[in-house]
């Protein structure tokens, strides 16, 4: 059974290597440097108001994780969630457990009444776009941009 629930200071190292395969396997980005990855989750576990993780558990592993970043939206005077990431190992893909990542966000953002909650993919990924739109997410009537 999978368990879905706030990632908590004994979760690091589980998670630092999610996040590891998430960054470097399935993104093909630049290895990470643990201290720096490891102060991440870190920051976010003692900062909850500048966001937030949930980790899926099944039988003592972690198998995925969520990451919500807090921000403000002016237009709906209220705070806003992104939702940064979204991750399920690959032998657990399959079992839902990206649906229940996502909802749980989801339902903590209702609960929390922020105004949304926002995400973006990759152009190519198809398997979440139509994870999302599953989901109920749309569209936005917004263009993303960015520099590096």
């Amino acid at each position: 059974m999978t368990k879905i629930r706030p990632a908590v200071n004994h979760d690091t190292n589980q998670l630092y290597e999610l996040m590891r395969q998430y960054i470097v396997d399935f993104y093909q980005r630049p290895e990470p440097r643990e201290i720096e990855l490891k102060g991440l989750i870190q920051h976010l576990q003692e900062n909850p108001s500048s966001g937030l993780q949930f980790v899926a558990e099944e039988n003592g592993e972690l198998i995925g994780f969520a990451t919500l970043y807090f921000t403000f939206s002016t237009l709906n005077v209220k705070r806003q969630a992104v939702l940064n990431d979204l991750f399920v190992q690959p032998n657990a893909r399959g079992k839902k457990v990206g649906e229940k990542l996502f909802q749980t966000c989801l339902d903590y953002v209702r609960a929390n009444h922020f105004a949304g909650m926002t995400w973006q993919t990759a152009k190519d990924n198809t398997t979440a776009q139509t994870l999302y739109k599953k989901m109920g997410g749309e569209i936005s009537d917004w263009f993303f941009y960015e520099i590096y």
